[in-house]
């Protein structure tokens, strides 16, 4: 094979290959997570109906969350979740640190959650000269004796998006960005690429 044919087949290759893995990751792992919940229901159905309906759970599954994120969203519905949080959930003690945990970590990263990341800020960090994306998620007061110093937390994505460091830095050492929220995600997940070429910063 000549090398300039060679070399043809291989860019071509290579590129196939960086548009057919995601999208065959995202097929097996949509395929598992209905197997998954299909399995959970689909029993319960194969006793009333006396046989398998492939499907059938998951798609039940998808209507139940569909349901409790319906009620989820009015003020009546919110309380009667919050009630039965209360008096199931949060009663068991190691289930009540392991749901409460868990509730956090999703509330945060929540569209709905307006208090939880404020603003996308640039820190300078872990050293001088390296500049890392964050979120600001509050602002507080660092009190000795009578001077106080306002510091800003940030919370530093380290292992995609879920696992990540709190870290509080003076008000004068951070940037604010004019991302969104929504867009810093965006940025994290993909390892910067969807960063815009410029971005307008203020302290």
């Amino acid at each position: 094979m000549e090398p300039s044919i060679r070399l043809t087949f291989k860019r071509n290759f290579i590129a196939g290959l960086i548009v057919t893995i995601p999208i065959a990751i995202s097929i097996f792992i949509v395929f598992q997570l209905f197997k998954i919940v299909d399995g959970l229901l689909s029993p319960v159905y194969d006793f009333i109906f006396g046989r398998h309906i492939s499907g059938l759970g998951f798609i039940t599954a998808l209507i139940v969350v569909f349901v409790v994120g319906f009620i989820s969203t009015n003020v009546f519905g919110k309380k009667l979740l919050d009630s039965i949080e209360k008096l199931l959930f949060l009663k068991i003690p190691l289930f009540k640190s392991l749901y409460s945990s868990l509730k956090q970590l999703f509330d945060a990263f929540s569209p709905e959650n307006k208090a939880s990341f404020q603003r996308v800020v640039i820190v300078e960090y872990p050293r001088k000269g390296s500049f890392v994306f964050g979120f600001q998620t509050k602002e507080c007061i660092l009190k000795d004796n009578d001077m106080g110093k306002k510091l800003v937390t940030v919370y530093i994505p380290t292992n995609n998006l879920y696992l990540g460091e709190v870290v509080l830095f003076e008000e004068d050492s951070v940037f604010h960005t004019d991302i969104s929220v929504q867009e810093g995600i965006k940025i994290i997940l993909s390892a910067g690429i969807t960063a815009p070429q410029t971005i307008t910063c203020r302290k």
